[in-house]
Parts: C-alpha cells; sequence; structure tokens
C-alpha cells in the first residue's frame, strides 16, 4: 500500500484556476483553493485579444511554482479549435492555434497541453478523422518542446468527433510517432456521456479494459475529473460536483483505484494491463473542472477518496 505523500505525489489532485490579472497569478490562485497541480488557459478561452507572455511574467509565473511548491500543471487549449471543420479558415486556424499553444505552454514550463478535437457538418465521418490527424501532424512536426501534446475524450454531442475509444485510437495512429504526442486525457463526464459506464469497481475496470485493449494504457496520461448531470450514454457535456452526478461516489472511488494503480505500477506492472503497459512517467494529474462555487469541496472529496484508495 502506498504511503500518503506518494499517493499526493503519483495521483495530484487540483482544479482549474483563473488566470485573470495575469498568468502569474495562477499558482496563487490554486494554492488558496488547496491545489496540488491546477490547469490553466493562456488566452481566452471563446475568442478575443491574447495576453502577451511577458519575460517578467514568466518569470513570477516560474518564481511562484517554486514558492507554492508546485511540480507540474497543465494548459487547456481555447474551446473554437476545431480541426473537423471543412473551412479552410478554421482547419487552418486551428493548426496555427494550437502550435502557438504549445509554444506558449512550453514556454511557462507546463507537462501538457491537451485539445478538444472539434465537430464536422457535411463529411463522411471516417474522413473526418483522418482530416483531424493530418491537421494533428501539421501541429507536431514542427514542434520539439518540452510540453507533451494530449487530445481529451469528447462528450459526443451532435457530430462531434472522438468520443470513442476507437475513434480516439484511429487520430492517434499518425500522431504516435512524434515524441512530443503524450496520448489521452480521458475526462470522466464526456466519457461516461458517451456510454462508458464509470458508476462501480466492475465497470469502472471494464472500461479501462478496454480503453488498454484498444488504445494502450500507456497513453493515458491524466484525467479531467467531473461527475456528470446527464445520464450515461446522454452525449451530452454537462459537469457536476463530485458524489452529486450519475457516476457518483462509489464511481470515483472506483476510478481512483485504477488510476493509482497505473500511476504507482506496482510490481513494476498494471494489475489491468495485459500487456503490462502503463504511463512510464509516473503521476497522473487529476483536475476538476466543476463550478467554483464548490471546488473547494470537490478537491477534499477527491483527496478524501484518493487517500483511502
Amino acid at each position: 500500500m502506498p504511503k500518503l505523500d506518494e499517493k499526493k505525489r503519483m495521483l495530484p489532485v487540483g482544479c482549474h484556476v483563473s488566470i485573470a490579472g495575469g498568468v502569474e497569478n495562477a499558482p496563487k490562485n490554486a494554492a488558496e483553493l488547496g491545489c496540488e497541480t491546477f490547469q490553466i488557459f493562456t488566452r481566452p478561452p471563446q475568442g478575443g485579444p491574447v495576453p502577451e507572455l511577458t519575460p517578467e511574467a514568466v518569470a513570477s509565473f516560474k518564481s511562484d511554482l517554486k514558492k507554492y511548491r508546485f511540480s507540474g500543471f497543465v494548459v487547456h487549449a481555447p474551446y473554437y479549435v476545431n480541426f473537423g471543420s471543412s473551412e479552410n479558415r478554421i482547419y487552418f486556424g486551428s493548426i496555427s492555434v494550437i502550435k502557438q499553444e504549445l509554444a506558449r505552454a512550453n514556454l511557462l514550463g507546463a507537462k501538457y497541453m491537451m485539445t478538444h478535437l472539434g465537430s464536422y457538418k457535411v463529411a463522411k465521418r471516417e474522413d473526418v478523422l483522418q482530416y483531424a490527424a493530418e491537421g494533428l501532424v501539421k501541429v507536431l512536426e514542427e514542434y520539439e518542446g518540452k510540453t507533451q501534446f494530449l487530445i481529451e475524450i469528447s462528450a459526443g454531442s451532435g457530430n462531434i468527433i472522438g468520443d470513442t475509444f476507437e475513434e480516439l485510437a484511429a487520430i492517434m495512429d499518425p500522431l504516435i510517432k512524434f515524441k512530443t504526442f503524450g496520448g489521452i486525457c480521458f475526462d470522466t463526464q464526456h466519457a461516461f456521456a458517451s456510454g462508458y459506464d464509470l458508476r462501480n469497481t466492475s465497470t469502472v475496470v471494464e472500461v479501462f479494459r478496454k480503453f488498454d485493449e484498444i488504445i494502450g494504457l500507456k497513453w493515458l496520461k491524466m484525467s479531467h475529473v467531473n461527475d456528470s448531470k446527464t445520464d450515461l450514454a446522454s452525449h451530452r457535456d454537462r459537469h457536476e460536483h463530485i458524489g452529486e452526478g450519475r457516476i457518483g461516489l462509489e464511481g470515483f472511488k472506483a476510478i481512483l483505484g485504477v488510476l493509482g494503480n497505473l500511476s504507482t505500477r506496482r510490481s513494476g506492472r498494471s494489475l489491468l494491463s495485459s500487456r503490462g503497459e502503463t504511463n512510464k512517467e509516473g503521476a497522473m494529474p487529476l483536475i476538476l473542472e466543476t463550478n467554483h462555487d464548490k471546488v473547494k469541496v470537490d478537491i477534499e472529496v477527491l483527496k478524501g477518496l484518493r487517500n483511502k484508495s
């Protein structure tokens, strides 16, 4: 059984925090919420002027990372990127934005930068998956930074792509040759809304076995940990506070048990993996994206579940 300090290191709990007033404010904001890690946007997620990352702001940000003892953080890409769009302005604009975001995340020293994949209107789905993958190749073929790039599972609303393990695997296939491609950000609410049952131990184990068979557990690098306002397979992206939604505390206890097993790699082999493949980088950031009215409570609930797992 791992000691508490080891659990904190291997499954750090945090949430998305504001950079209002400057990115340099993020570490302090995260510390005040009780975070052990955190997530930020480096630009307005819905569009607007992009704040400059001045040398002074970057230096202050990194200084406060040390001051508040954060060993890592992650960056989320803006929501408006769309690698499934048939409009060149949007598609190539998305490539440009993600290139910029990777560079900005790398400048700040982020461990990961993840993005949603987008949606389509008029095209065959299999063609859109290939088109999206080609766009991501264009991003990574010129990127040489230390921040790793992740793609996030979606809830599958409408014609959104990347909501199944099979689609993620198809999009990943041409990306795995790049050392800067990290793998998958597993959002519990998105996965649940896409039809992956996370409500108890047996279903959680089955979901991650399926992930291993189709994608491989070594590609699971972090998790957005959110309960769901909507039912299983609802295909609606609606986050809820931990234990107050349709996944429930039993589900999250099981999820943290599995993720803890992956991150600590007990006996050098995952309990779930048929190939003994796990995330070799160890720590698995757990990031909450719930409403800030009770996010401090969510953080403490997750820490409690982790510490008892």
